[in-house]
């Protein structure tokens, strides 16, 4: 079975337990390019880099990622 039938197959809570996961899965990623672009001001380390709003992308997928797995929690929880 593929990976996306198995996903379908979820309940609602799990899929956005999943979901936010995957959210706070990326804002580690965010996290660490935005560590690593502010480790030195050098201008061509900064274009090796590149900008990218990383900080921001950061917030909004960890406040994302939190609201789903808060949504989910009680759901979840209960089915233990």
């Amino acid at each position: 079975m593929d990976l996306i039938a198995r996903f379908e197959l979820l309940s609602d809570a799990a899929q956005l337990a999943v979901t936010g996961m995957l959210f706070w899965v990326f804002a580690g990623f965010a996290g660490m390019m935005e560590r690593r672009r502010m480790k030195s001001r050098d201008v061509a380390r900064l274009e090796k880099v590149g900008w990218v709003p990383w900080l921001g992308l950061f917030m909004g997928a960890a406040i994302i990622g939190g609201g789903c797995l808060a949504m989910s929690l009680p759901v979840v929880l209960g089915s233990l």
